[in-house]
């Protein structure tokens, strides 16, 4: 099996190589750039299978198609939920999240060898993918969330949540009066109803309001620890491939 690796960021490229080593498969190439991809697929046979990040230092790995014409399996990986991951999911062979889990891993991989003996290529148009990718300043995000309490629906204005949060498979949203409010969606349907120029999802469990952030401090593992003004029910951390974007969201 020829695989490639498409991947801005050299050590995620790495840890992905071993972690596909650890399965028996080798890693032929890996790329870093729009503009390296392009130069190297000129010259080289496409392989069966490409590990396709979204965002590369120079643009949208999406570009790289409209230079060359795609012969390859593709499995995407990207570390934001904002990318209509359900769409990706329909037109190739599965994405992966960052940071990428083994398990997951294995499954994409068993998912290209199932389909192989049907000898079907996939045929991703990302034009269409491409439209997927909105400007967030056009988009319309919602401004106020329901929850039940006993037999009421009670209304939250964002202005009024400091986060939302999962617990036990479920989703909760937490107030500027201290409390927790059980809601029907998953913090992967917030991606496309929360303005990320107000909320930053932070982790797999919390997305926080930059208006609720009271502190924050360095912890572990070159991770950061955020302090809201009123949440307290348990530890919110910064996860460490989010630190750097968690910064730049900040300034």
């Amino acid at each position: 099996m020829n695989i490639i690796i498409i991947e801005d960021e050299k050590p995620a490229a790495r840890r992905l190589s071993r972690m596909l080593a650890d399965l028996d498969i080798q890693v032929h190439t890996m790329l870093h750039s729009v503009q390296e991809s392009i130069d190297w697929f000129s010259t080289n046979d496409h392989p069966d299978l490409i590990f396709l990040d979204i965002q590369l230092s120079d643009g949208l790995s999406f570009e790289i198609f409209d230079t060359i014409t795609i012969k390859s399996s593709i499995i995407f990986t990207t570390a934001y939920d904002e990318y209509a991951l359900k769409a990706f999911k329909l037109n190739s062979i599965d994405y992966l999240l960052k940071p990428i889990d083994d398990d997951e891993l294995e499954i994409a991989i068993n998912k290209y060898k199932e389909q192989q003996p049907q000898k079907q290529q996939l045929q991703i148009d990302f034009d269409d993918i491409k439209k997927l990718l909105v400007n967030p300043m056009d988009r319309v995000y919602k401004k106020r969330f329901t929850a039940r309490v006993g037999q009421h629906l009670k209304i939250f204005p964002v202005e009024e949540i400091e986060c939302f949060y999962s617990e036990n498979k479920g989703t909760y949203l937490h107030t500027t009066d201290n409390r927790n409010y059980l809601i029907d969606t998953t913090l992967e349907a917030l991606e496309n109803e929360l303005n990320p120029q107000q909320f930053f999802r932070i982790s797999r469990k919390f997305y926080v309001n930059i208006n609720a952030i009271n502190d924050i401090i360095s912890y572990t593992n070159s991770r950061l620890q955020i302090k809201l003004h009123h949440f307290n029910e348990q530890e919110v951390i910064v996860a460490r491939e989010r630190v750097k974007d968690f910064k730049a969201w900040l300034e």
